[in-house]
C-alpha cells in the first residue's frame, strides 16, 4: 500500500507541475568537444507531458558551419511512462550508449567540456530581442550579444526566426563583428528564443551559445535547447 501510495504522489507531482507550466521542460547537457574544438556535442532529454514518456536526443555541431555533421543527429522517445522517481536520464545514458559511434567518429571527449562564460539566472526573460554582455577573463575579450527573433502569428500558428548579433573586443580594442546563426531559417510552433548559456572550447576558439526555445504546447509552451556556434 505504501509503494501504491508513493507512485501516486510522484506521477500527481509531476502532473501538478506539468499542469502549472502547461509543457514540459528540457534538460541540456554539455557533452564536450573535440580537442581541436572544431566540434561540440550536445544533448537534451526529459518526460513529455501528460504521457510521462521520457525521451532523449544527441547533437554533433561542425562549429566553423554552425550545423549538424551528417548522421551526427540521434534521438529516442520511450512507448511506456517513466517509473516513479525517474527522470528521464535512463533513456539519455541508454541513448548515448547506443550510439557510441558518433562519439568516436567525430572525437568527441567528454572531459573536453566548455568553459562558462554566462549563465542566465533571470527568470523574468524578455520576450524581445535580448541583450547580454560578457567577459572571458582568461583572453581579456569582452562580448556583446544581442538575440534578434522575428515572430510570425500567434498561438498554434505562431513560426519564428532569430539570430544573434555579436560584437567581439580584443583587449587590444580590435572589434569583430559576427553574425550568428541562419536569420531565414523558420521555426514552426516556437514563440520565443532567450539566451541559456555561452561557452568556449577550452582552446577557445569555439563559442557556443545555448538557446532556450519556447514551444507551443496544448496549453503553455514546451521548452527545448538548441545551439548556435561560431568559430573566433
Amino acid at each position: 500500500m505504501l509503494f501504491k501510495k508513493v507512485i501516486f504522489i510522484s506521477i500527481f507531482i509531476l502532473t501538478s507541475v506539468s499542469a502549472l507550466w502547461g509543457g514540459d521542460t528540457a534538460i541540456f547537457v554539455d557533452l564536450g568537444f573535440s580537442p581541436d574544438g572544431r566540434m561540440y556535442m550536445f544533448g537534451q532529454y526529459g518526460v513529455l507531458s501528460p504521457s510521462l514518456r521520457p525521451w532523449a536526443e544527441i547533437f554533433v555541431v561542425d562549429v566553423a558551419r554552425n550545423n549538424f555533421v551528417q548522421n551526427g543527429r540521434a534521438s529516442f522517445t520511450q512507448n511506456t511512462p517513466i517509473r516513479a522517481g525517474q527522470d528521464g536520464s535512463g533513456v539519455f545514458h541508454q541513448l548515448l550508449s547506443n550510439n557510441t559511434s558518433i562519439v568516436s567518429r567525430h572525437n568527441i571527449n567528454f572531459q573536453n567540456q566548455g568553459l562558462p562564460l554566462y549563465i542566465s539566472r533571470n527568470d523574468n526573460l524578455p520576450s524581445r530581442g535580448e541583450k547580454i554582455t560578457f567577459r572571458d577573463f582568461l583572453s581579456g575579450n569582452r562580448y556583446n550579444a544581442q538575440l534578434i527573433p522575428t515572430i510570425h502569428g500567434s498561438g498554434q500558428n505562431v513560426r519564428s526566426q532569430f539570430y544573434i548579433s555579436l560584437d567581439v573586443t580584443s583587449p587590444n580594442g580590435q572589434v569583430k563583428n559576427y553574425t550568428v546563426g541562419t536569420p531565414n531559417f523558420i521555426r514552426q510552433g516556437v514563440a520565443q528564443y532567450n539566451f541559456k548559456n555561452v561557452i568556449i572550447d577550452p582552446a577557445g576558439g569555439s563559442v557556443i551559445f545555448v538557446i532556450e526555445m519556447r514551444r507551443v504546447a496544448a496549453s503553455g509552451f514546451d521548452i527545448r535547447y538548441m545551439v548556435e556556434a561560431v568559430r573566433l
